[in-house]
């Protein structure tokens, strides 16, 4: 083939439009390979094959996404590698928009792109993009050839060829890398069985950056609240919600992790906002938080913020789907509720941390305790057994009444100071004047007290005294006292 001629009518000069592409902004090799996973849910594929190879020792890389979806016919697959030529062009009820991901998506990473359809079981036909033969002047040429060979069923396949924009040089590091990212992404249609998403033969899982579903040292996250909906109204006259999560990790079971664990497992750096659009994740950072900056005890809360297509204009998503530019109208709806509730979330953090180092201060008083236990009385309870108790000592807001709380539970005896109660600050504020050692004999001295007083409140309640009217009577008594004093 000769030499391209450039028209002077021409809206695009394509040997410089194709380099230009390569520089599309794709923030890494998943983002990218995302725009191919979204065509195959698109198609209403079950089954979505990744793999990722290396043909020649040193040589570049090569990926493949083959799918068991609806195929395409020749007429549609001759236009999937033009930029804008999507069927589905400006459509806001799934993944794309402008039929700019595939093309451009696959040239961010690859020098050369093959896509292979197939139909019904018929003959299967390809279409191709070279960076190199376009920016050599070579007439682009997006005919569908017919390929060899027994095809089943419906599918497609795309293959990047020559992929020179990837950083890792092990493939093994990239495996993990993918494994992370396209299980974030897609979370919930791996979760719910939507797809089968496999990467070099292998599942990937889930990835809930909410930390909702995952068992660290037997624990998970939890919902702070109940989901926060916005109702907005799109410029098309539709309106449609916004879904707000917000979850708390659990310092108490996870604060003693060493910072590899916690990196590993995600609670670590993993602090932000993710933003899904239609169930699949579309960018992550600090979004809608208003003046409230990101420090490192949040951490230990997350929040997930869903909605539909429908609200693009409100979230100002970008062609390559990696990002938003919040309107005026959405910051102004969940701007300041958000912020709130950040600023909130990030104080109980603070609190679960102030209550962490309370609790380590108070071993010493527990163990104490429950050396002593042997020769007191015994506390019967039913099921797990009537042995020596064991015991515990938090802090948090009780009711203003209630200088403590007490429960045994599993021959542990769990007390609870009121932060808010007056005799908190009395009794433990002068310890901080002292030195060490008598600060640590005063404070074990001051903790006995309140656990033989919570002991003997229990053993009597078990033989039927009704003794929470007496601690109510007695913390009301003991806070005026100090309010006087």
């Amino acid at each position: 083939m000769g030499r391209q001629t450039q028209r002077k009518d021409d809206l695009l000069v394509s040997s410089n439009f194709i380099r230009a592409v390569r520089e599309s902004g794709y923030v890494s090799l998943s983002t990218a390979l995302a725009e191919l996973i979204d065509n195959s849910l698109q198609a209403a594929a079950t089954k979505v094959a990744v793999t990722v190879t290396r043909p020649k020792p040193g040589g570049l890389p090569e990926i493949g996404v083959e799918d068991d979806g609806e195929g395409m016919s020749r007429s549609r697959l001759e236009a999937c590698l033009r930029f804008g030529g999507s069927s589905r062009f400006d459509e806001r009820q799934s993944f794309g928009r402008f039929g700019m991901g595939l093309p451009a998506a696959s040239l961010s990473q690859a020098r050369r792109v093959e896509v292979t359809s197939w139909q019904n079981g018929q003959v299967a036909n390809r279409v191709c993009l070279d960076v190199d033969a376009i920016a050599a002047g070579t007439p682009v040429d997006l005919r569908a050839r017919r390929q060899p060979g027994v095809t089943t069923g419906s599918g497609c396949l795309v293959t990047w060829q020559h992929c020179d924009r990837i950083e890792y040089q092990r493939l093994a590091w990239l495996e993990r890398a993918l494994r992370r990212d396209l299980g974030r992404i897609y979370r919930r249609f791996l979760s719910n069985g939507d797809v089968t998403l496999t990467l070099n033969g292998r599942r990937v899982d889930p990835v809930d950056p909410m930390l909702l579903t995952a068992k660290i040292e037997g624990y998970s996250g939890g919902l702070a609240f109940e989901p926060l909906r916005y109702e907005l109204a799109a410029s098309s006259g539709r309106t449609a919600f916004v879904t707000v999560r917000f979850a708390m990790l659990p310092v108490q079971h996870w604060h003693h992790l060493d910072n590899a664990t916690k990196r590993r497992s995600g609670i670590v750096g993993g602090a932000g906002v993710s933003i899904l659009r239609a169930g699949r994740e579309i960018a992550t950072g600090w979004h809608l938080m208003g003046a409230k900056r990101k420090e490192n005890y949040d951490d230990w809360w997350r929040c997930e913020i869903e909605f539909d297509p429908v609200l693009d204009e409100h979230f100002g998503i970008t062609i390559n789907k990696q990002g938003i530019r919040p309107s005026q109208v959405l910051q102004e709806a969940l701007g300041s509720e958000l912020e709130a509730i950040a600023r909130l979330l990030n104080s109980r953090v603070r609190q679960a941390f102030e209550e962490v180092k309370f609790q380590a201060a108070t071993e010493a008083s527990c163990r104490v305790a429950a050396a002593a236990d042997v020769d007191l009385p015994v506390i019967p309870t039913s099921g797990r057994g009537s042995g020596a108790l064991s015991y515990r000592i938090g802090s948090e807001q009780l009711s203003i009444d209630k200088m403590f709380a007490s429960s045994l539970k599993r021959r542990t005896l769990d007390v609870t100071l009121n932060v808010d109660h007056p005799a908190f600050a009395a009794l433990y504020r002068p310890l901080q004047k002292l030195g060490d050692e008598a600060a640590g004999e005063l404070r074990t001295a001051l903790e006995l007290f309140l656990l033989s007083f919570a002991r003997t409140t229990t053993l009597l309640s078990r033989d039927g005294h009704n003794c929470d009217d007496l601690l109510r009577m007695w913390s009301r008594t003991y806070g005026r006292m100090l309010q006087k004093s």
